[in-house]
């Protein structure tokens, strides 16, 4: 009898939720427990755009270039909401059912999914790059205050729409983890360092969480905060942070020191082991929200370069992700495909105890 009582309180006590969306679904609140304990050992491989394309191909049925390298799809895919603002409504319903679909079918195969926004500027022209003498530097305009804040609100509305609208195979709200506003301490994108002030910045982080948690009831986002690597300090990380209230997980993208610019892995781990001692310090997750080397032309860089700053320093990291194998660029991918120099090496990482695919994730929305 006592055990059957116990049984059915542990049984039925909600998860303790340590997110900043008091209202987050269990779900959403296993998924960051779940992700939290996973970064003690391991981490999770994630792969930008895996599952929509990959090196040749397009729109394939459960295929990804890493699958058909080891049999399973990365942990992680990562997915982009460019196409939910900017283009006509038709194709912005279209583009946010297939984007649905992907994340879906990710959920009900039990990986997971981060959602980064190239947000074309709300504006002026030139995309989401800043471009000069075309861009304006629209976080001013689109925070409460500001010119264009009612139409930055009517995007948020088609986001939060896509977010209520992602149902897994039981009718229960799919968790994902979105990533908005990233590398913004560059002056590459108009929300960059050049092109607003820190305020301004977390002016308009607050107001997006806020607006879609608060307003629009989303409540299956976990939000990262992701800057380039332009910092050496913990101080120097947090200039635009907005606050531990408004942030569950905290990551950094760096393609710089893992190859493009020179290979230094001391560098490399020294960032990450800031971004992790934040996190552990604050009880948050903490990822490698960006990397990779373009084309790999290391075949040795998966367990030589990748593996070896993850195991550094016990970092905690829940997951490392590599951008995009393009489709129709020879040289434009991160991630190997059949054939690859580096297969032989990738198959060493996949079957590092240390790393995760999706075949090896079992239950990581139950408690």
């Amino acid at each position: 009898m006592i055990l059957g009582l116990l049984y059915t309180f542990f049984w039925n006590t909600p998860p303790k939720n340590h997110l900043i969306d008091k209202k987050a679904t269990a779900e959403t609140i296993n998924l960051f427990n779940n992700l939290k304990e996973i970064s003690k050992a391991h981490t999770l491989f994630a792969h930008q755009h895996a599952t929509e394309y990959g090196h040749g191909w397009k729109g394939d049925e459960d295929r990804s270039d890493v699958k058909s390298v080891v049999g399973t799809h990365p942990a992680m895919i990562g997915v982009d909401l460019s196409g939910l603002s900017g283009r006509a409504s038709r194709i912005i319903q279209q583009n946010a059912y297939d984007l649905k679909k992907n994340v879906v079918n990710t959920y009900n195969r039990g990986g997971v999914t981060t959602v980064a926004w190239h947000f074309a500027n709300p504006v002026s022209g030139g995309g989401f790059y800043w471009r000069d003498s075309i861009s304006k530097p629209a976080v001013k305009y689109i925070i409460p205050g500001g010119e264009a804040h009612e139409k930055y609100k009517l995007i948020l509305n088609e986001i939060g729409q896509w977010a209520k609208s992602l149902k897994g195979a039981n009718g229960e709200l799919v968790p994902v983890i979105f990533r908005p506003f990233h590398e913004f301490d560059g002056d590459w994108f108009w929300w960059g360092a050049a092109h607003c002030t820190p305020e301004e910045f977390k002016t308009l982080w607050k107001f997006t969480v806020s607006y879609l948690r608060d307003e629009l009831g989303v409540h299956n986002f976990i939000y990262a905060f992701s800057p380039d690597n332009k910092f050496n300090t913990e101080e120097e990380y947090l200039v635009r942070y907005p606050g531990d209230e408004w942030v569950d997980m905290v990551g950094m993208d760096n393609y710089a020191d893992v190859g493009r610019d020179g290979l230094n892995i001391e560098r490399a781990v020294k960032k990450l082991k800031i971004v992790s001692d934040y996190a552990k310090k604050k009880n948050k997750l903490a990822a490698f929200t960006e990397t990779g080397l373009e084309s790999i032309p290391n075949e040795k860089w998966w367990t030589d370069v990748l593996l070896k700053i993850m195991k550094s320093e016990d970092l905690e990291l829940c997951y490392v992700l590599v951008w995009r194998n393009d489709i129709n660029s020879p040289t434009h991918y991160y991630a190997p495909y059949p054939g690859h120099i580096s297969v032989p090496n990738f198959k060493e990482f996949y079957e590092d105890d240390f790393t995760l695919f999706e075949e090896d994730l079992k239950d990581i929305y139950n408690k």
